[in-house]
């Protein structure tokens, strides 16, 4: 009898355990109708793809609905975002084609989990309305702004090798895009590679002029999802935030006027300048391919070649740290 006693209490007790862990697990993972939802933080920029889909809301509704709570935080650029990522303050980033390069030379992980379209006609180098400058060449003995570890510096790279220049030849002035706005503005500065909307906001409101683009360099700009070992570690929430991200892209793109709408109000620009934004670009986010990791590969050999990092490295999806 007493044997039947211990058999049942214990098998109560393995119950009760087997209970109150499924329990548990409840409150950190969720269907999205009850429990606690798991929070993802996604690292974006002023007007970029992530940005399109927090302002159109479906792809949040849709996370929540998968189990998950998605927390925006805004970044001025991708140098800054790779420093959030690196301390562990967000998951996912949405940068441009060079931080990533930067942060691998750099020793750290970085897998590409998707890839969306080029921002070349929207990116370039913007010359002053009345500064008579019409090509790079020009613009020898001159300063030129851009940002360390974003698309701009590789573009700035790229077309002074293709004028048949070098750095020695031009004066390289490293600002963050809010310094460089305003030196801009007041004539301090002969030239700034930068991309939209800082390109849109500066031929609108100062009439500046793009002598040369993306499309010229063959600077694509493209946009990438990137994150650190959290995506070797949740590659079922990689599969979700590709899927609802490339909707909210074909969303994007078949209704681009209502998108313009949407943008002006949250990010409080001029019509004109939203509009010239993205009127001249398409939105996607997708599996990586070969391609994209070759484009990578490029900006990798010519940091290497002008001594921006120190060491010669191979890009791949993912990119363990050593």
């Amino acid at each position: 009898m007493q044997k039947i006693w211990h058999r049942t209490f214990m098998t109560a007790f393995l119950l009760f355990v087997i209970g109150f862990a499924f329990w548990g697990w409840t409150l950190t993972r969720s269907d999205g109708k009850s429990g606690t939802l798991e929070t993802i933080t996604i690292g974006y920029q002023a007007g970029d793809p992530v940005d399109v889909a927090r302002i159109h809301g479906k792809f949040k509704k849709n996370m929540k609905a998968a189990g998950y709570k998605v927390v925006f935080k805004e970044f001025q650029n991708g140098a800054a975002e790779m420093e959030a990522m690196s301390s562990g303050t967000i998951d996912y980033a949405r940068v441009g084609d060079t931080p990533p390069v930067s942060a691998i030379a750099q020793g750290h992980t970085i897998t590409l989990v998707a890839a969306g379209s080029s921002k070349a006609n929207g990116s370039g180098i913007v010359v002053g309305k009345k500064s008579g400058i019409t090509n790079i060449k020009q613009l020898k003995g001159k300063t030129i702004a851009y940002t360390s570890n974003t698309s701009s510096q590789y573009m700035v790279l790229k077309a002074i090798k293709q004028a048949g220049l070098s750095t020695n030849d031009v004066k390289l002035k490293d600002m963050a895009q809010s310094a460089a706005s305003v030196a801009f503005a007041k004539g301090k500065i002969a030239a700034w590679a930068n991309w939209d909307p800082y390109t849109a906001q500066a031929e609108v409101n100062y009439g500046a002029n793009m002598i040369v683009n993306g499309a010229k360099l063959d600077v694509n700009n493209r946009d990438y999802l990137i994150s650190s070992s959290y995506a070797q570690e949740h590659t079922d929430v990689n599969k979700l935030v590709v899927k609802y991200l490339g909707e909210e892209m074909d969303w994007a793109n078949g209704h681009k006027s209502k998108l313009i709408t949407l943008m002006v109000k949250a990010l409080k620009l001029k019509r004109t300048i939203v509009a010239k934004m993205v009127n001249r670009r398409s939105y996607a986010m997708e599996a990586v391919t070969t391609a994209e990791i070759k484009e990578e590969q490029a900006i990798a050999n010519l940091f290497y070649e002008q001594g921006v990092t120190k060491k010669q490295i191979t890009i791949k999806k993912v990119n363990n740290s050593k």
